[in-house]
């Protein structure tokens, strides 16, 4: 989240962005809920418009499928 958003911001979006793709919760609170980590990034990246091929991370390569 950090390496996307910065620390500050990360937080913000964490606590206070209600997804849509997680039943109009936050992702802290489907965290809680013990979601998949993975579907709660996907969520945010999706609601934010980060690019698909940094959803695994900046300095991620994508998964070989």
């Amino acid at each position: 989240m950090a390496d996307e958003f910065g620390a500050a911001y990360a937080q913000v979006i964490i606590d206070d962005l209600v997804l849509g793709e997680l039943g109009d919760r936050t992702a802290a609170a489907a965290i809680k809920a013990g979601d998949d980590l993975r579907l709660v990034w996907q969520a945010i990246c999706a609601a934010n418009g980060v690019p698909k091929e940094r959803w695994h991370g900046k300095s991620k390569l994508k998964p070989k499928n």
